[in-house]
């Protein structure tokens, strides 16, 4: 009878637990039932701690996941991650299956949030949330339970349980960072991506502790003086395959840039520290317990050097740009003539970086006038990877006739630093200009019989620029002498009555 009266107070405990915990997560009006299914949006808790996640989820029921789309951005918090669970339920033989996809969102600092209006497309449908305020709260310490929610409770009823003991099983995770080369010339690129390894048997060991607030102070130590930085766009934290001597590890990319060294300085990165949250094992497990309990470990990564060399000694080194380059080029029309403009737009793309790829200067001639240019620059990371390609568009008005060789107007110096060499790229268009059009001349001859008469006797003598406003100027004198005398009139006539 004890033993029975024991396990009704736990299922009563947990039963309240789960009640409060529903009650906590505001749901958004379902979506009526469709052929592509029922959906509603689940908003998480709207306070909260800064070291937990706030979550966005939609449920759908009834039909498989075809498409949907993205979680709104938040301003002040990072997506950090999506869980998706499968829930299936038989009642009355009738099978249902419930999807929920989360999007968890990890605040930057404490402060109070505005959620606005949004919408999210689920297998077609529209699903409409009000938006919400969030309060992010002061940080709460880690916990370190060493038994399920509820178990004080029953200790005070029924006596405290003997304590477990804890070991700290060995691990094989480090932290790294990583350049994809030891020396590189000015210019060049050098990826730098940070990353932490651990073997697959170390995953139920470790998890992330406090990251969005190490994160920041890791990255100042990892900055560089005199370098161009291209980061890489921001990812969530998640693991791919890869190897280490042999042996199958998980890798976390943390960050990931493409340093440009803009001076012989060597690239110097100093050891960084990240702490994880690494659980100890009981010596004995308890199946009632939870078998683990939360501590703190700091790995730190070795400091690493790349070496920078200057430019190899050559006349073009101080114009050149550093990367793999090629040259485009167009123009907007198939037939020129003089004095009428056309658009001649340059066009490098490859790989480098292109923010050094300065307008390029045309040389002067005296067959044309050349103006602009407007600049576009389109850039693309990918695989560790920055390219992408810059335009300069230029107007130019040829003055003489004859053909008009562009590759005397614009050229690019190059360095390629995979082939250690110099290269000039060159425009290699060749417009053949025509004279100008001859304008159509214009008859004097008419066909009105009183225009005729008087055209042959018109006065064809210049007059002065000035003379209209010379007219203009007495027609005011004359118009105010008139006002004044109207002034005068209507005065005397009112004085006479």
């Amino acid at each position: 009878m004890h033993f029975f009266f024991r396990w009704v107070l736990l299922l009563s405990f947990f039963s309240g637990l789960l009640s409060a915990a529903k009650a906590q997560a505001p749901t958004a009006p379902a979506a009526p039932a469709t052929a592509t299914g029922q959906v509603r949006l689940v908003l998480g808790p709207t306070s909260f701690p800064l070291n937990e996640y706030f979550t966005l989820a939609f449920q759908l029921e009834g039909a498989p996941l075809a498409r949907y789309s993205a979680f709104p951005d938040i301003e002040g918090f990072k997506k950090s991650g999506k869980s998706s669970t499968t829930t299936t339920r038989i009642v009355g033989g009738k099978s249902s299956t419930q999807l929920t996809i989360t999007q968890r969102y990890a605040a930057y600092k404490e402060g109070e949030y505005v959620l606005p209006a949004f919408t999210i497309s689920v297998n077609g449908q529209q699903v409409r949330s009000g938006g919400a305020t969030l309060k992010v709260l002061p940080q709460q310490a880690v916990a370190t339970p060493s038994a399920p929610p509820g178990v004080g409770l029953l200790d005070q009823l029924f006596g405290k349980q003997k304590p477990q003991e804890f070991v700290e099983p060995q691990d094989n995770a480090f932290l790294a960072v990583v350049p994809d080369k030891t020396s590189v010339y000015v210019g060049e690129p050098v990826h730098v991506g940070l990353y932490f390894y651990l073997t697959p048997a170390d995953q139920g060991l470790l998890d992330f502790y406090d990251y969005n607030r190490q994160l920041p102070r890791i990255l100042r130590r990892l900055q560089q003086p005199a370098v161009w930085v291209e980061p890489s766009d921001e990812q969530e934290v998640l693991p791919e395959n890869t190897t280490v001597g042999g042996k199958p590890y998980l890798r976390y990319h943390l960050y990931e840039a493409v340093y440009y060294p803009l001076t012989p300085r060597a690239l110097e990165w100093p050891a960084v520290d990240l702490q994880m949250i690494k659980y100890k094992l009981p010596k004995k497990p308890d199946p009632t317990l939870d078998n683990r309990m939360t501590g703190l470990k700091t790995y730190i990564s070795l400091p690493r050097t790349v070496a920078v060399k200057p430019l190899p000694p050559h006349p073009l080194r101080d114009q050149a740009v550093v990367g793999s380059y090629r040259l485009l080029e167009s123009v907007d029309r198939s037939r020129f003539r003089t004095g009428q403009a056309f658009t001649y737009t340059l066009r490098i793309e490859g790989e480098g970086n292109l923010a050094a790829v300065n307008p390029v200067a045309p040389t002067e001639q005296a067959g044309a006038e050349i103006f602009g240019p407007e600049v576009h620059q389109e850039v693309t990371r990918a695989n560790g990877r920055v390219g992408g390609y810059k335009t300069f568009r230029y107007r130019i008005v040829p003055r003489q006739p004859g053909v008009l060789a562009l590759d005397s107007l614009f050229a690019v110096p190059v360095f390629d630093p995979a082939t250690q060499n110099y290269q000039v790229l060159r425009a290699s268009l060749k417009v053949k200009v025509l004279g100008a059009a001859q304008a159509p001349a214009i008859s004097t001859r008419t066909t009105d019989p009183y225009y005729q008469s008087r055209l042959e006797s018109a006065d064809n003598q210049l007059l002065p620029l000035k003379t209209p406003d010379e007219v203009r100027r007495y027609a005011n004198y004359l118009l105010a002498g008139l006002l004044l005398l109207a002034a005068f009139g209507w005065w005397r006539g009112n004085t006479g009555a």
